[in-house]
């Protein structure tokens, strides 16, 4: 504990009802407190660190105020939360953020009753408040609901649409817009442009000054009184902000980080609170630590990093990683082809559509927190002879679906669809799992549906999606770097539907999908070693299959092993449907189909996960030695 920060009042504070037994002039001291033990404690995990920076004021005062955990406070997103789980009896376990069996880095309802809602993706909190405060009233409690929900959340629709539900049931509830000018990416849209003017109107903030002169001079008993008589003042001479007009009661914007504005605020709202009302608090991200502060989205997620210089560590790289090789190869396609675009929701380094931004900004497009206009909206650029490439993480590709079936695939439109984080992501843990995307995108007529085997594959399989004019298509690739293959300085055109061989044997063979191709090589050289030649192909192609390749390792090979990183019904499910149309599952063919196992995975290192996946080379090894009915494969293994 020597090198721990000095915390002295923080140490006092194990939940939050140790937190409310303070003085109201010790918080200050509290936020400062919390602020450097999260810093200490997430250059050691590494983890989100600018969001939970910027609300460590916040979390103070909401936690202060409010009876947690009777009342529910929910973190949209949940980024920002590891001051919150600092104060909610996990300080002792907070060194082990996004570690294998520690805690989550996001709100997790069966981690702590302080979390009484799970989220890791955003612009969920508003509808999930409006459900437990709708719940609260058909039980007649009184207790009261909190949803704290980012200016960058609000850039998706479904945000609006628990805004509009809740304003029209004038609902109890109390939501705090933290406004940082940043969720992940800078802002983008009108709605934050909306917000700058909210918090910089001249009207607005001379009042705001009026009245505090005048609380100052009457005194705090008409704190309250002076307040709302400015909230209502202002909509007089305004005409009313957004948020009244959709029936919130509006208050702000307030400085977030002002702890003798927050505690009154909240306890107001607290007390009287009768229907719906928005507090806009404007904080800054990283606030508290100069290395976060300078560069927000480089320290919105971080490695581990020295306190002192706030360099990160992060280990050598022996190849590019899959996200930078994709922006790269975009940038190719995109030299020959000014119909080209790229889209991004909000997510421009994490899909390597930065990249292609830095030379066509033009042609690049931040659509905010919003996968599903995102879709609709390449579907009409695709619609006027535009080739966009839709660049989304897996598990926001599920967001959505319904544009992607109705917008894309009914009306065959070529739309390209760049899967970033297809497959596990070690810290993120089940929430960004891209475990689901080949199966949903499989069941889709008319859908080329393909995944890189190694980053030269990715650059074909950049090559071949621009040239792809007949439907949608979509390519898959993992988190991380790539295996270290030699890249080419632009992509062939892939034959639609053909995956290719890469190794030749006479027993066995293994069939991969995607980024465990170079799992299966390993696997194929020590069952060689163990006399079982083995076959390695790679299937490129979930559908259209491949089903001259599938056949032919069917016939020839006494065991065929597929391999994927996703979800049951993938891959998997297409050769097995081929196979039993075709009757060669009759042939005492061995087939054993290896995919992602049936749970929600949480956080734990990408090779612990692959090998209890059993999708490392051992878990392949230990797959056909049970095919073929043997009990030497541990031998093989140790060999």
């Amino acid at each position: 504990m020597s090198n721990r920060p000095n915390t002295p009042l923080l140490d006092k504070v194990r939940i939050p009802a140790d937190l409310r037994q303070l003085n109201e002039e010790e918080l200050p001291q509290l936020a400062d407190e919390l602020r450097t033990e999260t810093i200490d404690a997430v250059s050691v995990t590494g983890g989100h660190l600018g969001a939970g920076l910027g609300v460590v004021e916040l979390t103070v005062a909401l936690h202060y105020i409010f009876d947690t955990p009777q009342d529910r406070l929910i973190w949209d997103v949940g980024h920002q939360c590891y001051p919150h789980k600092i104060l909610t009896g996990r300080r002792d376990r907070i060194r082990t953020l996004r570690k294998e069996d520690g805690l989550s880095g996001f709100t997790k309802r069966d981690e702590s009753e302080y979390d009484p809602f799970g989220a890791a993706h955003s612009s969920t909190s508003i509808s999930a408040g409006l459900g437990m405060a709708v719940a609260r009233e058909l039980k007649g409690g009184d207790n009261n609901v909190i949803a704290v929900i980012g200016d960058g959340a609000m850039s998706a629709g479904m945000a609006y649409e628990a805004l509009n539900n809740a304003g029209a049931m004038d609902a109890r509830l109390i939501v705090i817009l933290n406004d940082n000018d940043m969720s992940i990416a800078p802002p983008t849209g009108a709605m934050s442009a909306y917000l700058a003017r909210l918090a910089s109107g001249r009207t607005y903030m001379g009042m705001r000054e009026l009245g505090k002169k005048l609380t100052a001079y009457l005194g705090k008993t008409v704190d309250r009184a002076i307040t709302r008589a400015v909230e209502h003042a202002r909509g007089y001479v305004t005409g009313g902000t957004l948020f009244e007009e959709m029936g919130f009661y509006h208050i702000g914007p307030i400085d977030g980080h002002d702890l003798s504005t927050l505690v009154p605020v909240l306890r107001n709202v607290r007390d009287n609170a009768k229907g719906p009302v928005l507090i806009h608090t404007v904080t800054r991200k990283g606030k508290g630590y100069p290395p976060a502060e300078a560069a927000a989205d480089k320290y919105h997620g971080v490695s581990k990093f020295d306190v002192i210089t706030g360099a990160q560590s992060k280990p050598p790289a022996n190849a590019p990683s899959y996200t930078k090789v994709f922006g790269q190869a975009l940038v190719r396609e995109g030299e020959d082809d000014d119909r080209i675009v790229g889209i991004t929701a909000a997510m421009p380094d994490g899909t390597g559509i930065d990249i292609f931004s830095k030379s066509f900004p033009e042609r690049t497009f931040d659509v905010g927190i919003a996968e599903q206009h995102a879709v609709t909206f390449a579907a009409g650029l695709a619609s006027e002879g535009f080739k966009p490439f839709c660049a989304i993480y897996s598990t926001f590709l599920q967001r959505a679906y319904d544009q992607v079936v109705h917008d894309v695939a009914i009306q065959k439109l070529p739309v390209r669809f760049p899967i970033d984080r297809a497959g596990y992501v070690g810290a993120d843990g089940a929430t960004h799992c891209g475990a689901f995307d080949t199966t949903f995108l499989s069941t889709l007529p008319g859908f080329v549906v393909m995944a890189a085997g190694d980053e030269a594959e990715l650059v074909h399989m950049v090559r071949t999606a621009a040239e792809w004019d007949e439907g949608p298509i979509s390519f898959r690739y993992p988190r991380g770097n790539g295996v270290g293959v030699e890249l080419p300085e632009r992509g062939n055109i892939l034959e639609i539907g053909k995956g290719r061989v890469l190794r030749e044997g006479s027993k066995v063979a293994l069939l991969s999908f995607g980024a465990r191709l170079s799992d299966c090589l390993l696997a194929a050289e020590s069952l060689a070693q163990a006399g079982l030649p083995t076959t390695v192909a790679d299937a490129r192609f979930a559908k259209p299959l491949d089903t001259e390749l599938v056949g032919r390792l069917a016939r020839e090979h006494e065991v065929l092993i597929t391999v994927e990183e996703g979800s049951i019904g993938g891959f998997s499910a297409q050769v097995l449907a081929f196979l039993s149309k075709t009757g060669q599952l009759e042939n005492g063919l061995k087939l054993r189909p290896l995919f992602l196992p049936d749970v929600f995975s949480d956080q734990a290192s990408p090779e612990a996960m692959y090998a209890r996946a059993g999708l490392d080379r051992d878990g392949i090894v230990r797959a056909v030695f049970e095919a073929l009915g043997r009990d030497d494969a541990e031998s093989v293994l140790r060999a």
